[in-house]
């Protein structure tokens, strides 16, 4: 299928997006640009604004304020089948009586397309599910309806893809399979994707590009990599996976390394260009899989916090997860990559933690408090 169109390098652009509805404001004044050719996705809980934003994207709700564009062309008064946009749903919504082929056909057969047939076999082909062109979506399987779904969009050759939770429906063997199609033929077509989900995982897989949302506004924006390894809020460090968060004081910020002492009275450091604040209270932050489990009080150059006694540790086949409760600090969990048969360590037993210093980050005082919104936000989305 040829990919060559006069949008496909089109850029999005978001200035000043607002959108307010009775008794709330969704938006507030959001700047997006998203360039051509790339995997951009929106991660957030629900209520957070995304859905929203994709919506405004599509012509389907109108801002309160602010302007979109979509190449260079202004759209923000565009009609929605007027946009070089198309959307692919979580729900399918392929229709029953048509065949597969006559579904991805259809908007081309309503614009009068002359090849519609083999532009459809193409797309068909991209997802590779030609072979069941004759067939009904009642007769395909859910992860195959969703390919024809995608492949009807993409026959378009829209210069923008709005993926809407698209793999929310399907179990999770064949989300992750989806994660990699979705990704391979993105690369293929080189449409620019723009992917709501609340889903972290996803997120991560798929996107060359992420922009964590809470409450309307973008808590932190960049690549997937960079948003894991060195969040610049609680809320992100807690909705893009777990983080251990301690409260403490900056000690001394000099020579490129800072160095923070807790409440427990050790001291943590770590390079200066990881922290957002270079004095007084800051929350100081690291991965529980960054850390490891010592019998003894460690002798190295590294972070240490301990003694302390694990309460809690769960199995799960790649690691063993321990909550280790820390007088002065609280719980902190470490993720220890299953080396051997068995936990090393059990309930009970007293250990000490360690790190390297360039893994720990430096967050605001307040930190928690967003992480904690962040905890609450995954286990509602």
């Amino acid at each position: 299928m040829s990919t060559s169109t006069p949008e496909a390098g089109a850029d999005l652009e978001l200035r000043g997006i607002r959108k307010t509805f009775p008794g709330f404001t969704a938006l507030h004044d959001l700047d997006l640009v998203i360039p051509a050719g790339s995997f951009f996705a929106l991660l957030g809980p629900s209520g957070c604004g995304k859905t929203t934003t994709l919506r405004i994207v599509a012509g389907l709700e109108r801002p309160t304020a602010g302007s979109i564009s979509i190449g260079g062309k202004d759209v923000t008064s565009v009609p929605p089948h007027k946009r070089p946009v198309n959307t692919v749903f979580q729900s399918y919504a392929l229709f029953p009586h048509m065949t597969v082929q006559e579904n991805v056909e259809f908007g081309l057969r309503r614009r009068k397309v002359t090849d519609a047939s083999s532009r459809a076999l193409d797309a068909l082909k991209l997802v590779e599910l030609d072979h069941v062109a004759g067939r009904k979506p009642s007769q395909l399987s859910g992860g195959q309806q969703q390919r024809v779904a995608l492949a009807r969009a993409v026959v378009n050759r829209p210069a923008l893809l709005l993926l809407d939770e698209p793999l929310g429906a399907l179990d999770l063997k064949l989300r992750r399979q989806m994660q990699s199609e979705l990704k391979t033929i993105q690369d293929e077509v080189g449409i620019t994707f723009l992917h709501v989900t609340h889903d972290q995982e996803e997120a991560m897989t798929m996107a060359d590009t992420v922009a964590v949302m809470n409450h309307g506004r973008i808590e932190q924006m960049g690549a997937p990599q960079e948003l894991y390894e060195l969040p610049r809020t609680g809320f992100v460090a807690s909705f893009l996976g777990q983080s251990n968060l301690i409260a403490a004081t900056v000690e001394s910020a000099v020579g490129g390394t800072l160095v923070a002492r807790t409440a427990a009275g050790g001291t943590l450091r770590m390079p200066i260009d990881r922290a957002v604040s270079t004095s007084g209270p800051i929350t100081v932050g690291v991965r529980p899989e960054k850390l490891m489990l010592a019998a003894e009080a460690p002798t190295t150059d590294d972070n240490v916090l301990g003694p302390g006694r694990i309460i809690d540790l769960s199995f799960t086949g790649v690691s063993t997860q321990y909550t280790v409760e820390m007088p002065g600090i609280g719980p902190v969990g470490v993720f220890e990559q299953n080396m051997v048969f068995g936990s090393v360590f059990s309930v009970g037993s007293e250990v000490w933690v360690r790190w390297r210093p360039e893994h720990t980050f430096g967050l605001d005082a307040d930190a928690q408090a967003g992480a904690a919104e962040a905890i609450a936000d995954s286990e509602d989305s």
